[in-house]
């Protein structure tokens, strides 16, 4: 998400300056690859690159495709074979181990639904979308449809497709929402196959700290870092400031009972607590245990949230163990960490691990892929 609005603010700026700009999306993969398909790179005429559909390198040839893309103003669809150690027809030896293809767009600002402005719609809001491109790999030389149709939870729908074709693919768009998961379909029109992308497109993760200590300060940064939405909530003026800080999007000073009557709460919404003070914790604690939430975590010892849950059950609150399963107390991965950094690094790779579905293990320990293999679905 990040990655998508740095594109969305570069292009907006590139449009301001006169600049003429090319899109380049990494659409199909196989074998290994730094990035995965939906990575994507800006490039204007003038050469600025925001984004990266590699570790770096591809991007020297990717920026010499997207020139000549922009100057022709003609999609093409390029295919980078990183599988051959010796082939150094890329001017590197890459090491990948992997077929990556590289759709390459003109973007015209005239277009009302052109891809960056369908990346911006899919980027809005906090509701899970997805952008759809059609490519022909049998035939590279061929017209690419490339990025073409936007589609959010709600079934709003922004597209640049003719009548005849939008139907179908609005359908496979449908299915990925369903499934909540990227694929790659094919997809046959007037007896034309196309290889239909679709990238499902989550909201950014919306991080609720309730604390405004110094030590919620590199949690903040680093979150924001990943293109998190953050939001620091405090019962003191004097800590929950914005000038304190400065990467949040929202910092407030409230009451504990208070809190959720402010903030809307999603299926990407996470909670930290780490107010120091442990009459704020208890009193969060006691109103978010009967969310449906995902993750909340409590900084500190774990006999202090022992001695929590044994207060809230004292005063009547019947504890579950599915409102426990939510509750990561002590809060972050164990790394060893000791300083308020390491600690907020450690809490932050914990949340993107439970979000992730993953343990937070070594990948030297993991005996398959690094990543998970494409949905293929025909």
């Amino acid at each position: 998400m990040k990655e998508i609005r740095e594109i969305v603010k570069a292009y907006e700026q590139s449009v301001l300056a006169g600049r003429r700009m090319a899109l380049a999306s990494l659409v199909s993969l196989e074998g290994s690859s730094y990035r995965r398909p939906g990575a994507r790179m800006l490039v204007d005429d003038e050469g600025q690159m925001t984004g990266a559909i590699s570790g770096g390198c591809l991007e020297g040839d990717a920026l010499r495709k997207a020139m000549l893309v922009i100057s022709q103003q003609d999609p093409k669809l390029v295919t980078y074979d990183t599988t051959d150690e010796d082939d150094m027809s890329l001017g590197v030896q890459l090491g990948c181990a992997g077929v990556i293809q590289v759709l390459f767009e003109p973007i015209d600002p005239t277009v009302e639904n052109n891809p960056v402005r369908l990346l911006q719609q899919a980027a809005s809001g906090r509701q899970p979308a997805v952008l759809v491109t059609l490519i022909n790999r049998s035939n590279a030389l061929s017209p690419q449809r490339g990025t073409c149709l936007m589609m959010q939870q709600d079934g709003s729908m922004m597209s640049n497709l003719d009548g005849a074709l939008a139907p179908g693919i609005a359908e496979i768009a449908r299915e990925a929402l369903q499934m909540s998961a990227s694929l790659h379909r094919e997809y046959v029109h007037e007896g034309q196959t196309f290889q239909a992308f679709i990238e499902f497109v989550p909201p950014p993760v919306s991080l609720i700290v309730i604390g405004g200590g110094n030590d919620a300060i590199p949690v903040v940064n680093i979150a924001s870092e990943l293109g998190w939405d953050v939001t620091v909530v405090d019962g003191r003026a004097t800590h929950a400031r914005s000038a304190r800080f400065e990467a949040a999007c929202q910092v407030m000073v409230s009451k504990p009972e208070s809190v959720l009557e402010r903030i809307s709460i999603d299926p990407r919404t996470v909670f930290v607590l780490m107010t120091h003070n442990y009459q704020y914790d208890l009193a969060m604690l006691r109103a978010m245990l009967p969310l449906d939430i995902t993750y909340l975590g409590l900084l500190g010892p774990r006999k202090k949230l022992n001695k929590m849950l044994s207060e809230l059950r004292d005063q009547g609150m019947e504890i579950d163990d599915e409102m426990l399963d939510k509750v990561y107390g002590p809060v972050g991965l164990d790394i060893g960490a000791e300083t308020p950094e390491e600690i907020a690094l450690s809490v932050i790779a914990e949340i993107k691990a439970i979000l992730s579905n993953k343990q937070g293990s070594s990948l030297r320990d993991k005996t398959g892929p690094i990543h998970e293999p494409e949905n293929l679905l025909n």
